[in-house]
This record gives C-alpha cells, sequence and structure tokens, in this order.
C-alpha cells in the first residue's frame, strides 16, 4: 500500500469552518460507499446534515479516521463509544470506496480501530455491515433468525478478523403516500385495543418539559429492551442533561423530527414512543427512528398506534417524501409484525458482528 497515509479527523464546529475540509471528503467517502452498494441515492447525506450528530462528543465520544492515497481521501473509520455501564464497548465502522478495493485498506483501517478502541479503554467490538448481495451461501445468524452472504467481501474480512455473527438486520421500506382510508382504519383499531387508557401526544423538534425524565427513560430502555442477541448491548444512559444537549446540537441540523409518545393515563407516565426524521428534501425518504413500548406495556396495539399516529402527523405536515426507511433485529417479530400491516417491505439485510478484543 505505498502513497498511503492514516490520520485522524478533525471534528469542525460549522461546515465553512477552514478546518472541514477533512470532514467534507470523508463523508463523500461515505455516500460514494452507499451509493454504489445500494445501487440507489437514498441513504446519500450532505455534510452539514451529518456535523451535529458528530458534535454530541460530551456523551457519545466517536473519532473518524481516513487513509489517503496518494493524497486523497479514499477509506473512512468510525469508533464510537459511550459512558457509564457501556464504557467497554466500541462500535466500529470502515468504508473504502470502490476503486481502491483489494489492497487491504479496509483491513489497516479495521486493526487501527481496534488498536484505538483498545486504547480507550474499550474490551469490546460491535461492527453493523450492509450485505446487499442475495443468493449463493449464506451464514446462519446463531439467533435462528435471518442470514447473511457467506463470500462477501465484507464477510470475509469480518470473518478474518475473528469477528463472529450474532444477529441479523433487516433494512425496511415504507412507500409514501399510504393510503388515507387504510392508514385511518389502522389507527381506529389500535385505538380501539388500546382503549381509554392509553393516549397519545404529539410534537417536534423540542420535547416538552413535563415530559423530558420520561423520553430519557424510554430512552434508556431502548438500549435494554430490543433484542440484541450474543451482542450483549450495554445500557445507554440518557438523562434531561443529554436529552437537551443532544436537542440543542440538532437544532443546527436541516432535518425536522416529528415524535408520537403514548401516555398510560392512570399514571400519567409515557410508556412508548416513536421518532421520524424527515430531511429538508421533499425527494429524500424519512428515517424511522427509535420506537419503544415498554415491556409492561405491550399487548394493547400501542405499537400501531405510535406508528399510525406519527405517520398521520408526517403526512400532514411534510407530504412528498418517497418512503420510510427503518431496520430493525429480525427476532423483532412484534415490531416487524407492526411494519409489515403498515407495508414496510424488506430491501436490504445487515450482519451484527462481535469481537471480544481483550
Amino acid at each position: 500500500m505505498g502513497g498511503v497515509d492514516f490520520s485522524e479527523v478533525v471534528i469542525p464546529a460549522r461546515i465553512d469552518a477552514p478546518d472541514a475540509a477533512d470532514f467534507v471528503a470523508a463523508i463523500g467517502v461515505r455516500n460514494a460507499v452507499n451509493e454504489h452498494d445500494s445501487g440507489t441515492r437514498d441513504d446519500v447525506r450532505p455534510a452539514e446534515e451529518l456535523l451535529p450528530g458528530w458534535r454530541k462528543q460530551e456523551f457519545e465520544p466517536m473519532r473518524m479516521l481516513v487513509a489517503r492515497l496518494d493524497g486523497r481521501i479514499v477509506c473512512r473509520g468510525i469508533a464510537e463509544f459511550r459512558l457509564g455501564d457501556a464504557a467497554d464497548t466500541a462500535w466500529l465502522h470502515v468504508e473504502v470506496l470502490p476503486e481502491v478495493r483489494g489492497r487491504g485498506l479496509g483491513r489497516a483501517m479495521a486493526e487501527r480501530l481496534e488498536l484505538l478502541a483498545l486504547a480507550e479503554g474499550r474490551t469490546k467490538a460491535i461492527v453493523y455491515a450492509p450485505s446487499w448481495r442475495a443468493g449463493g451461501e449464506r451464514l446462519a445468524a446463531p439467533t435462528g433468525f435471518g442470514d447473511v452472504p457467506a463470500d462477501t467481501r465484507e464477510t470475509r474480512l469480518l470473518l478474518a478478523l475473528g469477528y463472529r455473527l450474532e444477529q441479523v438486520e433487516r433494512g425496511s421500506r415504507l412507500p409514501l403516500p399510504v393510503d388515507p382510508a387504510r392508514m385511518d382504519a389502522l389507527l381506529e383499531q389500535a385505538s380501539a385495543a388500546a382503549g381509554p387508557d392509553y393516549r397519545v401526544h404529539l410534537w417536534g423538534r423540542h420535547t416538552p418539559p413535563e415530559w423530558r425524565e420520561d423520553i430519557c427513560r424510554l430512552l434508556t430502555r431502548m438500549s435494554t429492551d430490543a433484542p440484541t442477541a450474543g451482542l450483549e448491548e450495554p445500557e445507554d444512559e440518557w438523562t434531561v442533561e443529554r436529552l437537551l444537549a443532544d436537542e440543542r446540537e440538532e437544532a443546527d441540523s436541516p432535518r425536522t423530527p416529528f415524535v408520537a409518545a403514548v401516555e398510560h393515563v392512570p399514571s400519567g407516565r409515557l410508556v412508548g414512543f416513536t421518532e421520524l426524521v424527515a430531511p429538508a428534501e421533499r425527494g429524500r425518504p424519512v428515517d424511522q427512528e427509535d420506537t419503544i413500548v415498554l415491556i409492561e406495556h405491550r399487548g394493547h396495539r400501542l405499537g400501531m398506534l405510535l406508528k399510525a399516529a406519527n405517520l398521520a402527523q408526517l403526512e400532514r405536515l411534510r407530504p412528498g417524501h418517497p418512503s420510510i426507511v427503518t431496520y430493525n433485529a429480525e427476532e423483532n417479530r412484534h415490531m416487524l409484525a407492526v411494519n409489515e400491516a403498515l407495508g414496510f417491505e424488506p430491501f436490504v439485510y445487515e450482519g451484527a458482528w462481535r469481537k471480544d478484543l481483550a
């Protein structure tokens, strides 16, 4: 790999800052890889949209490495960390431009990320790797739900590095708009099943003060209630301080969030929520972010109630987007059943891999 240099990217304060060039170029690698591998521009994102996420270093530390080939950035590596009980884990990701693959850049970057994680005191690495190929020999997840292609660059590299497949995630897409009569029927049925003990609340960018503590409780439970198989994803604690800091950073984002939360009326507490995030451009897909209903309140069709109510809010306030994209573990049947009833269809499968670093 003559002519290759590795370095760390400085996260700029603004996208037009003097030191932002490497960050913008690295996002260019991300976009080129996503467009090439998926065959669509659905996940091509402007650098200014992604920058707010990189500025959340106080509660969600992240580091970005790049590889230059003859001076040009051609490979990007990411190491994400958490605090508290999650401080033993690193989430790693590598992207290599298609035209320079096969030269060992991906492996070299992965090894540097692992060393960086160890230097930060992390002893476990988790990698989520999309696998776009269909057909051929498959590698099954030990959960018994889902598989990934056994003979692709990402699978061969992860196995060679000592990672083991623990889980498969399904990427699903819902074409928009959904037939209004069908949506009304689903919402009416879910409301009837939930009954008077549950009430839906809707909001946008800022969590109402009276619900901040409840949303933090739900965000924390996202890391413990969702199935994670042998990944053993650690608890990721949210506090009101973290929530407010997150909302301050996202205030600079061109994306618009839409939240639906459900209150258990007898207790006056939120017991579930879901979030959609719409990009500025109407021609791009909407991201389905977190969705959770507390285990102790499942069985009342609250997942459908939340998603249908939020979809109705999106279509009322931001019509024109072509689709919604979401990811769920293949064994998360209760949430997949809700998505399938709404009309989501799978478009990609993603392997979730683990390696014990020490």
